[in-house]
């Protein structure tokens, strides 16, 4: 089955960074601790938490994500819709909506291409 991409579902995929999801200090602490306006504490954060996750779903829902990021890259999708009333354990505020999500879109891509090595 194919989907269409859909901004809502990238939410659910960055659910991990919501303070709704407070189970585990640790991972506060973690998150809390990156500047997510520097790609490579971004990347170091979306490798620690993401990656296992995403990893995780079967290969739809992941091809789902990376076109959904590919598709509203390629647009002039600005991604306010995603972080509206979507509070994070982020110490800073995310400057650049657009690069944070290039940079979740390499970090995936990447993560998918180690799934297809092995």
């Amino acid at each position: 089955m194919i989907y269409q991409p859909k901004l809502s579902i990238l939410r659910s995929l960055l659910f991990t960074y919501s303070i709704e999801n407070y189970d585990d200090i640790e991972r506060e602490s973690f998150i809390t601790s990156k500047n997510i306006n520097n790609n490579k504490e971004l990347s170091e954060l979306f490798d620690e938490l993401t990656k296992p996750e995403f990893k995780s779903y079967d290969p739809t829902h992941r091809k789902w994500y990376i076109d959904t990021l590919q598709h509203f890259l390629n647009s002039d999708e600005d991604f306010e819709s995603v972080f509206y009333l979507f509070d994070t354990y982020f110490d800073d505020e995310i400057i650049d909506k657009r690069q944070f999500m290039h940079v979740l879109l390499e970090r995936l891509e990447r993560y998918e291409a180690e799934i297809g090595e092995k």
